[in-house]
């Protein structure tokens, strides 16, 4: 096993945005670790990524639920057993939540979301910042969503309270990381937009599907993007990244007006 060739773990990584991030990230030269919750999806992820770059990179998958900081610690452990190190730690792992005002929200669909959306990235955070400090480097990337501006919208009251929460969290962890390494490891933000995948229309983990409104409908089919098209722009950049607290935005608000002048109808739904 090369010890110089970089690595990266994403949690959440199975399908999605996590595994377009994976594929990219291996098609430039990074061993990836795979993470989610299913196995058999994620050994069917493995199986297509070990196609990509397969001379000079590898890939493995580990199973971990980011609601258990214990899975999280074996995924960090796991990931250096492989590969000797991490250079960089994506927490991308996230559910939806179901399309209803929060009052109609039962206990069980808010607390599965904010201990996968806001506790979950909270504990890959502590977890990959404990083992990055030792190691004495790597980047933690978190990925924004809707409510991390402070949009609102009925029935993502929760979803935005989570990811506005997980926008303050990283700001606030990369100042830490500032004044207890000096920058050494990087806290930062990923910002991807409204990205086309089952997540628009499944929440609570696939369980619940969301019938969307005429309303949301047409704001999806302007203003969101395959996750194949955001990877290939982000991930090169989070690679090249050299400052704390980065924010590293897709759907700018250059891109969004764009998109709104070149509008078509029924892109998506």
């Amino acid at each position: 096993m090369n010890k110089d060739v970089k690595t990266v773990v994403i949690t959440g990584s199975s399908r999605g945005f996590g595994f377009c991030q994976a594929k990219k990230f291996k098609e430039l030269g990074f061993n990836v670790v795979l993470s989610a919750t299913n196995e058999s999806n994620l050994l069917k992820a493995l199986e297509e990524l070990n196609t990509i770059n397969p001379d000079e990179t590898n890939a493995v998958s580990v199973v971990c639920d980011v609601t258990r900081r214990e899975d999280l610690e074996n995924l960090w452990k796991e990931a250096i057993g492989f590969f000797g190190r991490v250079d960089i730690w994506v927490n991308n792992a996230g559910v939806n939540s179901p399309d209803k005002p929060v009052c109609e929200l039962t206990e069980k669909e808010i607390s599965t979301l904010l201990d996968i959306d806001l506790k979950g990235v909270v504990y890959g955070s502590v977890v990959a910042f404990n083992g990055m400090k030792e190691q004495g480097f790597g980047q933690i990337y978190n990925v924004e969503g809707y409510g991390s501006n402070d949009a609102m919208m009925t029935g993502l009251t929760m979803y935005g309270t989570a990811k506005r929460a997980v926008t303050y969290f990283t700001r606030s962890l990369a100042k830490e990381s500032h004044e207890l390494t000096k920058d050494q490891i990087k806290v930062c933000r990923l910002t991807p937009g409204i990205m086309i995948t089952d997540f628009l229309t499944k929440a609570n983990g696939d369980a619940t599907q969301i019938i969307l409104s005429e309303k949301k409908k047409k704001a999806y089919n302007v203003l969101g993007d395959y996750p194949e098209t955001i990877a290939e722009y982000v991930v090169p950049r989070m690679i090249r990244n050299q400052k704390n607290d980065a924010r590293i935005i897709w759907l700018t608000r250059a891109r969004a007006l764009g998109k709104f002048l070149t509008a078509r109808k029924n892109q998506y739904f």
